[in-house]
């Protein structure tokens, strides 16, 4: 009985080596989407509660964004005296939480943007707002200099903060622009102001417990955990151990202008910041090392990423918003109610049921069809073969295995030998076309010497011949000047580096 005929082996040409990492890879995978907004995009923050919508700050405006929705505006709140800062939603999903430059806070009902609370006591605009742990209170920062503590229902300060203080050797305005209490201990709260400082306060006395200099006028803080924070301030990120009396663990200096916004993953083992450079970087929080960097089109003023981690946003000077998001597989509605084997439900499946994937599937062995150029082959004609992927639809790499498979079986001069004006023309143009290609190369060299050996001597009987051997002789000759010129320049830069290792030897 013969043996099965093995069709031709495609030939895998080597990619080029990916030297991106696994985490590269996964921020990779995010698509981005743009959107535009009529100013500054200032703040970003994603609801707790799936679907996870998010508020966007820009102007006069929060708007609702629902990923949902295809990310679709569902909620447009504008009912604010001036420009609008820092529109926070509540851990419920329920409730927004805004600022304005007059230096009034709003609460609204998120579901029918009804003003449910308003705070006044600020002089000066309050460009930070956010819901306590609890949700019963709100923080707020201002530029006054002030930090306060209010409580919803009765809409009055529970705590005011005053300490940030101008530093006048610097002369900085003392703006505290950044705030945020600790979920783990809502007795503790941090700032970050102009005046270059980080303080922590203790709620239980309403004092600052600790003064941290961060030597910049502060954008952002953030608490790693109750022992470890993080503050932004001009090009530089620093980490300080607060049980270890406030001394800096790292600073991290790794983007050119401002970092603007941090945000953490909801593990807290990524941090993400974003600068008027550009460029979100991402960290390893257990080694403060850059993993991974992003570019965007414009100097980056928020950043924010869902709880689910499937999608971030980031919103720029110009009024762009980017949102990236990543698409998650979800298992279908049928897949879930698979019937059990043995009820009568699985019985009545049908013929279309599909199986699931751990059923074994025992399929009919169908004939295989062979191609053309695999027919030829299998009956030995191998001039026909070669003449089947000759074609111009046909990728280079195919007529290449081929050409291979004809070597390895001693049948090339066979394949190419033999043939008239009509039937030599194709291959001499393919060969012209990709004898300069390193991944061909020194193949079609092989191929170009047996056409050579077997139709020089009745080369000039064929002027179309003739014009396509000549066209062959001068690409051939046009590359190997290219190759000598390399080798110069090779050689010219060698020499300069074995100069340069040769003084630095003397000086040492």
């Amino acid at each position: 009985m013969a043996a099965p005929y093995k069709k031709l082996s495609i030939r895998k040409i080597a990619k080029n080596v990916d030297n991106g990492t696994e985490e590269s890879r996964y921020w990779n995978r995010f698509k981005r989407k743009t959107f535009k907004e009529i100013a500054s995009v200032t703040s970003i923050h994603f609801s707790p509660i799936a679907p996870h919508d998010f508020a966007v700050t820009s102007s006069t405006r929060v708007q609702i964004y629902s990923p949902k929705n295809k990310y679709q505006v569902t909620k447009s709140i504008s009912r604010f005296h001036d420009i609008a800062y820092s529109g926070n939603i509540r851990n419920d999903g329920n409730l927004l939480v805004a600022g304005d430059a007059t230096g009034l806070i709003q609460i609204f009902n998120i579901h029918n943007r009804a003003i449910l609370r308003t705070m006044e006591g600020h002089k000066l605009p309050v460009q930070v707002t956010k819901f306590a742990p609890g949700n019963t209170q709100v923080l707020s920062c201002s530029d006054d200099k002030t930090v306060r503590i209010w409580d919803i229902p009765g809409q009055e300060p529970v705590s005011v903060l005053e300490g940030h203080q101008l530093i006048k050797y610097f002369k900085l305005k003392d703006y505290v622009r950044s705030g945020l209490i600790n979920n783990g201990n809502p007795h503790l709260v941090l700032s970050g102001s102009y005046d270059q400082t980080v303080k922590l306060w203790d709620m239980r006395t309403n004092t600052c417990a600790m003064t941290l200099m961060h030597e910049a006028p502060v954008e952002e803080v953030l608490f790693l955990d109750d022992q470890t924070v993080i503050s932004a301030g001009g090009p530089t990120i620093k980490v300080w151990d607060i049980n270890g009396g406030g001394r800096v663990t790292y600073s991290l200096s790794n983007h050119q202008k401002t970092v603007t916004s941090m945000c953490f993953n909801s593990l807290h083992s990524r941090l993400l910041t974003g600068s008027l450079d550009r460029q979100v970087k991402v960290y390893d929080t257990k080694n403060f090392e850059v993993l991974h960097g992003l570019t965007y089109p414009g100097p980056i003023l928020s950043l924010a990423i869902s709880p689910d981690e499937t999608h971030f946003a980031v919103g720029m000077t110009s009024g762009t918003l980017a949102v990236q998001f990543v698409k998650v597989e979800k298992v279908s509605k049928r897949e879930k109610e698979q019937p059990k084997p043995g009820t009568y439900q699985y019985f009545i499946r049908g013929f279309n049921h599909s199986g699931s994937k751990d059923d074994h599937v025992i399929e009919a062995k169908r004939k295989e069809k062979l191609a053309m150029y695999d027919q030829y082959l299998r009956n030995f004609q191998y001039s026909n073969a070669l003449d089947a992927v000759l074609r111009p639809t046909t990728l280079p790499i195919l007529t290449v295995s081929l050409i291979q498979e004809l070597i390895l079986r001693d049948a090339l001069t066979i394949a190419i030998a033999g043939r008239d004006e009509t039937s030599l023309t194709p291959l001499i143009k393919f060969v012209t076309k990709w004898i300069t290609d390193p991944k061909y190369m020194n193949l079609m060299v092989d191929v170009a010497q047996v056409i050579l050996e077997l139709y020089s001597p009745v080369i000039g009987q064929s002027s179309t011949i003739t014009n396509l051997i000549k066209t062959l002789h001068q690409k051939v000759k046009g590359e190997i000047s290219i190759q000598l010129e390399m080798a110069k320049v090779i050689g010219s830069v060698e020499m300069i580096f074995a100069g340069g290792a040769l003084r630095n030897k003397k000086q040492r």
